[in-house]
């Protein structure tokens, strides 16, 4: 009963006899809620009867309410388990189709223009991951339990209904797995980009620094303020010592050129 009204759940299951407690998650499509913060729903089975907390709305169990309206509600308690699991995935689908779309997009922008701003981008994606791989790990071992079970209110039929479910579980685990890694990867290629991009301009200041170094040599040499500088005497000496450093500065640029320094 503590297990049923507990605040904070993780999908388990745990068996006594023909008797189980199950607790799942789903995603939440509350208004002005988070989808990857799941809402959780807590089920006490036995072979005729169930009973099943939670403390927020869960659009899963109006699916299966809006079904027992229309007459194809669940007969018996096997077929409200293999229900409530389709009604989950039902919702869980859209969640991780969007989440794929949107690592799509930050990878293609990445390939187009690699720029610093998609960085809160694949942060977020990956959150968003890392928080439904959260619940949905753990529920696939849920799910995976119920398959091997031998639990008199499941049916052979209903069985393999579940084994489809595992398997579809699996999948979205490991699509989470796949959308993870390539957010680092994309993590990787912007922080590739960044260190290129900072290198670039450390190389580009070195060769400006090459460039001036013996310009600001010469023209502090010039500068002493002592007897005997050349040209001190000569009206158009500075204009020629200018044109001596455009010809320095020419000069290192063609063999900075010739070196492929840039």
């Amino acid at each position: 009963m503590e297990a049923l009204l507990a605040e904070e759940t993780r999908p388990r299951i745990e068996i006594n006899g023909n008797t189980a407690l199950i607790i799942l998650r789903g995603v939440n499509l509350n208004e002005n809620e988070l989808p990857e913060d799941m809402v959780s729903i807590r089920l006490w089975i036995t072979e005729n009867k169930i009973i099943s907390a939670r403390y927020r709305k869960l659009k899963a169990i109006g699916d299966i309410e809006e079904n027992i309206k229309l007459n194809k509600g669940p007969k018996n308690v096997g077929d409200f388990v293999c229900m409530l699991i389709n009604a989950l995935f039902k919702r869980i689908e859209p969640s991780l189709i969007k989440l794929d779309d949107e690592t799509d997009l930050v990878e293609e922008k990445i390939l187009d223009n690699a720029d610093v701003k998609l960085r809160e981008a694949i942060i977020n994606i990956r959150k968003k991951a890392i928080k439904f791989r959260r619940y949905m790990a753990p529920q696939r071992e849920v799910i995976s339990q119920l398959c091997v079970s031998n639990f008199t209110w499941i049916s052979n039929l209903q069985l393999r209904h579940l084994q489809e479910s595992n398997n579809n579980m699996i999948k979205y685990v490991e699509d989470l797995d796949a959308i993870r890694e390539r957010s680092q990867i994309v993590k990787d290629e912007i922080a590739n980009f960044l260190t290129d991009k900072m290198n670039k301009n450390l190389y580009i200041l070195s060769v400006l620094t090459a460039i001036f170094l013996p310009l600001g040599f010469l023209t502090g040499l010039m500068g002493i303020n002592i007897a005997g500088m050349p040209g001190t005497e000569y009206p158009n000496a500075f204009w020629f010592f200018s044109l001596l450093l455009l010809i320095i500065t020419t000069i290192q640029v063609w063999i900075f050129k010739k070196l492929k320094w840039f």
